[in-house]
């Protein structure tokens, strides 16, 4: 038996558990949670302080994580990942994927996946994603597979490919960084890049010659369902449709339009329908999915300057400022001179009322895919400042005059990392203002290369993560799992381990997991006579192995529209890709570390 946690321990849990609660919940936005999380310990440590320490340094421990290098070496990554985004210097791959797919569509797949994992080994894996996805949607057009059994394999690619070396994700960041802080010998960029790239052999032939079985064929040509957007139509003076039935008014629209609404009201219709539904609704109806004023302002102003209008999807990115914003509080006809016409939501929400003005009621939330008319330099800007995705009609237009340049700063910020010559934090920083002071990445963009969530998210963690060890939470906690761990050969530890994390990191967040797994890992190693950096490397690929369900990460929830996917799409592909990656992964590390 053990003793129970002393009231520190006890609180540190407490907090711990409602924090994951928070994020599984999605009661309150991650940063909400971050903060209040921060908060609960700068407070609870100043009126309780730690036994032989002051109140302020319970403040110190509290934010000292905005602070930590982890944090600026991860912002700095993104500043890098960013410069070659919007440069355009990864479009060559983008080409030559096309190539390949025209000429054999399983060797097309397979470059694919080679690709995607390699790129991510460097560049975080959001904008890897993000540049992967148009790709995937033009190859699918093209007579390519479907999107919805191409993106759930690269997502997944992407994901190990990120795991693969120290600076791939925020997380291996963030894992490596407290490890560091603990007392273990720093860590390469490639220090275990091995072990990874033997896992993925194995995961490979899986990823790519049967998960895409396991996955639906989600496109219009195989009968599915078309994306359909929600819209509020404003019926004109002479339309048919003024004070008629809805039975009357749907005898004369197209099949797969659902009215909303039994009358029109106030002039006003809500629909449900596809975008060239939507379109022929509209001429049939006499009707504008916009405010007629908006729509005349387009009109007369692209006249005179020659531009068409042009219709656009538009996917919300998690960091987008759209984000808990409605039509009306978006202001975007005012902002970029553009107008919403319709809305599909995300399918974890499958709300089918209209689109309306009010921002309490309809708020953009992330994954959902607004349909917007304007001329293609207005959709181009409103893009960029609102960090959205293109999926239809506008892109962004790279500088690829620059190109060459952001792909030496990339080198230049991570050879020397890799081969020891300075540490990471110092070379990406570096590599950072490069970026900025060449003008690949603008200075009034910098915000777009920026995650607000992932700030204080990383922040929160290297909090939790000091509260738990500090407070004596991990060894209780690691005295707990070792009474049951305590009979296993190492490579059942390291598979628990393993399994316990992942386990955390797809119904919470990856990041916070890593924070309490590697405290943990620490204390777990000196209970059973175990390494300590194979259990860290545990706790590391744990929280990497996120592929079970939409919410594990953000790359997840990005495809989801995208490839029209349900929760049961990520579970039936996810878990055997997680079972393999465990064993293998577990068995390398008892390999490695000669634990026999």
């Amino acid at each position: 038996m053990i003793d129970a946690p002393q009231p520190h321990a006890l609180g540190a849990m407490l907090l711990t558990g409602a924090m994951f609660y928070g994020f599984v919940s999605g009661r309150a936005r991650v940063e909400i949670i971050s903060l209040l999380t921060i908060s609960a310990i700068a407070l609870g440590l100043y009126w309780f302080p730690l036994p032989g320490q002051s109140p302020t340094e319970g403040l110190k421990l509290a934010f000292e994580g905005f602070g930590h290098y982890a944090l600026i070496t991860i912002c700095a990554l993104m500043v890098l990942g960013r410069g070659l985004v919007t440069t355009g210097a990864l479009e060559p791959v983008s080409r030559l994927l096309t190539r390949v797919w025209r000429f054999n569509r399983q060797v097309g797949l397979l470059v694919t996946l080679l690709l995607a994992f390699g790129m991510s080994m460097m560049v975080n894996d959001t904008p890897v994603l993000v540049l992967m996805l148009p790709v995937m949607a033009a190859i699918a057009a093209n007579g390519g597979m479907p999107a919805s059994r191409t993106l759930i394999p690269v997502n997944s690619a992407v994901l190990i490919g990120g795991m693969s070396t120290t600076i791939g994700t925020s997380t291996n960041l963030l894992v490596v960084s407290i490890a560091g802080d603990l007392g273990l010998p720093p860590m390469s960029v490639f220090h275990f890049t091995p072990i990874v790239l033997l896992a993925a052999l194995v995961a490979l032939p899986f990823i790519w010659l049967v998960m895409p079985r396991l996955l639906p064929d989600n496109s219009v040509e195989a009968g599915h369902e078309p994306r359909h957007f929600a819209a509020m139509l404003r019926l004109g003076e002479s339309s048919f449709a003024h004070g008629l039935s809805r039975d009357l008014i749907a005898a004369r629209l197209p099949a797969d339009v659902e009215l909303l609404a039994e009358t029109p009201a106030g002039g006003r219709i809500p629909v449900r329908a596809t975008h060239a539904a939507l379109e022929q609704t509209m001429r049939i109806l006499g009707a504008t999915a916009a405010p007629v004023w908006l729509m005349d302002r387009l009109r007369g102003g692209y006249a005179q300057t020659g531009d068409d209008i042009t219709v656009a999807e538009l996917a919300v990115t998690k960091d987008s400022g759209l984000v808990g914003k409605g039509v009306a509080s978006a202001n975007v006809a005012e902002l970029y001179n553009v107008a919403i016409l319709g809305v599909h939501r995300a399918q974890r929400r499958w709300a089918t009322q209209p689109m309306n003005d009010s921002a309490s009621e309809n708020a953009f939330d992330e994954g959902d895919i607004l349909l917007v008319a304007g001329a293609l330099g207005s959709i181009e800007r409103m893009s960029l400042a609102e960090n959205m995705l293109v999926l239809e009609g506008a892109k962004e237009l790279p500088r690829t005059s620059k190109a060459p340049l952001a792909l030496a700063i990339m080198a230049c910020a991570v050879i020397p990392a890799s081969i020891g010559l300075v540490p990471i934090a110092i070379s990406a920083l570096g590599g950072a203002i490069a970026m900025l002071v060449t003008g690949c990445v603008r200075f009034d963009r910098i915000g777009r290369a920026l995650s607000a969530k992932v700030i204080v998210l990383v922040a929160a963690s290297i909090a939790i993560g000091r509260i738990v060890l500090e407070s004596g939470a991990a060894a209780w906690l690691s005295e707990l799992i070792a009474l049951g761990l305590q009979f296993l050969p190492p490579a059942g530890v390291l598979a628990a381990v393993m399994l316990f994390v992942t386990v955390l990191t797809n119904f919470a967040s990856n990041t916070t997991a890593a924070a309490v797994g590697t405290p943990i890992a620490f204390s777990l190693g000196q209970k059973l006579g175990i390494p300590v950096e194979p259990l860290v490397l545990a706790v590391l690929f744990g929280c990497n192995l996120c592929y079970a369900t939409p919410v594990a990460y953000q790359t997840n929830m990005l495809i989801m529209s995208a490839g029209d996917y349900r929760f049961a799409d990520y579970t039936r592909t996810g878990l055997p890709l997680v079972a393999i990656m465990v064993l293998t992964l577990s068995g390398l590390l008892v390999l490695r570390y000669g634990l026999y």
